[in-house]
């Protein structure tokens, strides 16, 4: 789950997938790979709390990653947690051998035991985020409805290209993801945008502006458990469904 600009619904996206997913019968894993650790406390883990993250097991091939996943109050769904120690590691990974491969080889060792893991990046193009590209099969990209969010896709996709070329022959773009949708002429024009710009790429569903987002947040959960019957968690439903249309979940 990718795109430099933050507050476009990349967390919120991951956390709601997942949970529709889950519900779905299908086994998740979450890989907060944000220093804000905002995946780990939206699904009620408190981070500080915690003796390994997946920082520790960036920099300690020691570290069994079993060790790190935590389990969810939500059945099928677990999280690799991650805090604000996780911001040391742009740096430190700069000497590390085969740095942009690390994150790659700790998921190696759970990959199989998941019908799907969703990375959740931080908002930046940066050496973290390159080791999310080389680690995934796809890309997934949520652009919020909104000219400002659009001016950074191009920037995104030259990354993805370059990861593609040079490091992960297998990348794929799986979607992009329309957030914050609303009934205006401007979420409108900039949806006609998306469609021009990637076209059968594009999810058919969009996902509302909704207050019941942060509110499902602040409780700690994903707003299909949260609200059930609300629309914007019979939209989350919808995407989780697309996705396993397009083959991108079995």
């Amino acid at each position: 789950m990718c795109n430099q600009k933050g507050g476009v619904g990349k967390t919120t996206s991951s956390i709601n997938i997942a949970g529709a997913l889950s519900q779905y019968g299908r086994r998740v894993l979450i890989v907060d790979f944000d220093p804000q650790g905002a995946a780990t406390v939206g699904l009620g883990i408190n981070a500080n709390a915690v003796e390994n993250t997946i920082y520790t097991a960036l920099f300690d091939p020691s570290i069994d990653p079993h060790d790190i996943i935590q389990h969810t109050d939500f059945d099928n769904l677990d999280v690799m947690p991650a805090n604000i120690d996780l911001s040391a590691a742009e740096v430190q990974l700069v000497t590390e051998v085969g740095r942009e491969q690390i994150l790659a080889s700790v998921l190696r060792k759970v990959r199989n035991e998941y019908d799907l893991i969703i990375i959740d990046c931080q908002p930046s193009l940066g050496l973290l985020t390159v080791n999310a590209l080389t680690a995934a099969d796809g890309v997934m990209i949520p652009v919020a409805a909104e000219f400002f969010a659009l001016r950074g896709v191009a920037l995104l996709m030259q990354s993805i290209e370059k990861v593609q070329s040079r490091i992960n022959p297998n990348l794929e773009v799986d979607g992009v993801l329309v957030t914050m949708y609303t009934r205006t002429l401007h979420s409108e024009e900039v949806l006609q945008r998306i469609y021009e710009a990637f076209g059968d790429k594009v999810f058919h569903t969009v996902i509302s502006r909704s207050i019941k987002l942060p509110d499902a947040t602040v409780a700690a959960a994903p707003i299909t458990i949260y609200a059930p019957n609300h629309k914007t968690a019979q939209e989350y439903r919808e995407v989780a469904r697309e996705m396993v249309v397009r083959g991108v979940v079995a």
